[in-house]
């Protein structure tokens, strides 16, 4: 299912979507993987191959339940995920989303996220809580989940492991009672 942001706007602005990101999409996919900037917070590694980046959307993009692609004028410039819990924790979700550094603060990220939390509850009822984490160094990141509606609810202290070090989170929620903008 592809979500539309709108068509070219009267300033000619590119048409921002998010669709399905498929195997076609790997020379755009590779321009934000392959980029230290944007892995830097993200808990996989730089992708130095572009025959990773296949194995990867093959193996786990595509039978991912709900993964799109962020697109302007549908080249993929990003992604975003939404992942869900199992039994008792099968009412929270957990979100994740990458964008390319040349696209960093011009409100796509924010975009995205307030187009899944409008459509997420919906195509998911069992779902009452979407959640991010965050690393505490990451305020651009934390900046897009405020914009979108989301609430900080707390710090968790030497939370994860990344990229060598124990690393501290924010946690961010939105709830399907939560109004959306």
């Amino acid at each position: 299912m592809e979500e539309t942001g709108g068509k070219h706007g009267q300033n000619g602005s590119p048409e921002f979507s998010l669709r399905p990101l498929d195997l076609s999409d790997i020379d755009d996919f590779m321009v934000w993987a392959t980029d230290d900037k944007v892995s830097r917070f993200c808990t996989w590694d730089t992708y130095t191959s572009k025959e990773a980046g296949i194995d990867y959307i093959k193996n786990t993009v595509i039978p991912h339940p709900w993964f799109r692609a962020i697109c302007l004028d549908n080249k993929a410039i990003g992604a975003i995920s939404v992942s869900a819990n199992n039994g008792c924790n099968r009412c929270r979700g957990e979100l994740g989303y990458v964008l390319a550094s040349k696209y960093w603060g011009k409100g796509i990220a924010t975009k995205a996220v307030k187009m899944v939390a409008s459509t997420i509850f919906k195509e998911w009822p069992h779902l009452e809580r979407m959640e991010a984490l965050v690393d505490v160094e990451n305020g651009g990141s934390q900046r897009v989940l405020e914009k979108a509606g989301f609430q900080r609810e707390g710090l968790l202290r030497k939370f994860c492991l990344m990229k060598g070090r124990t690393r501290d989170m924010l946690i961010y929620s939105l709830l399907s009672i939560d109004p959306q903008s």
